[in-house]
């Protein structure tokens, strides 16, 4: 019989210092002054749920997203490094619009079902599933039993969520929502499918920091 873990945090890192542009895997971005307040707040969270493990991607904004939590729990952090950001070629560092221009028409060609739909030097739709959900499946097969907090980015939240949960995929894209910096999906591995408990929650604590802030949780580019 398969092993699963216990309880899967599926976590969107925190704010970086370049919230306004396209970040890909060619930009690996650290944290703001308030990312690291809503990473220090995020563990505070975690430590009352006691995980096991948390594991992020290779990029210096998961990492740093990740780090508190392991240290605030005492648990320890790995790397999954299929779990990267997607690749955008030369889209890298522009300005985007969720209306129109070149992540508009990825996103319409997705919805449409062309999901080998990308733009030059971009991972399309495909690409992603074809690179997340093997590395996903380690990563489940490494924390059979334990509870593990997992630690991405916002296109990896999503096309996990839209291919993991049934009834889902990709013409679902706009309805499943953005997915927020520090967006927390909690997740239960049943052996037949992967039900999600609650889905892109943002913990108050983090809310509450963001308005004393001064500053709007920045949403996904998706």
């Amino acid at each position: 019989m398969t092993a699963y873990p216990k309880r899967i945090w599926l976590v969107r890192h925190a704010i970086t210092t370049a919230p306004n542009v396209l970040n890909g895997s060619e930009s690996n971005v650290t944290l703001s002054e308030l990312g690291h307040h809503q990473a220090g707040a995020l563990a505070g969270w975690f430590k009352g749920l006691a995980p096991e493990v948390v594991y992020s991607s290779t990029m210096t904004r998961a990492i740093q997203t990740a780090q508190p939590i392991a240290a605030m729990c005492g648990i320890p952090h790995h790397i999954a490094e299929d779990l990267h950001e997607r690749r955008i070629g030369a889209l890298s560092g522009q300005d985007f619009s969720l209306n129109v221009g070149p992540w508009a028409d990825t996103l319409n060609a997705w919805g449409e079902g062309n999901t080998a739909y990308t733009t030059p030097g971009a991972e399309s739709y495909d690409d992603l599933v074809a690179r997340l959900l093997p590395a996903w499946n380690r990563v489940m097969q490494q924390t059979a039993g334990k509870r593990v907090v997992i630690v991405v980015h916002g296109i990896v939240v999503k096309v996990l969520l839209l291919t993991l949960l049934a009834n889902h995929g990709p013409k679902k894209w706009p309805t499943l929502g953005r997915v927020q910096n520090v967006g927390v999906t909690e997740m239960l591995h049943t052996g037949s499918d992967i039900r999600a408990n609650s889905l892109l929650y943002v913990p108050e604590a983090i809310r509450n920091l963001n308005v004393l802030e001064h500053e709007p949780v920045r949403l996904s580019v998706g």
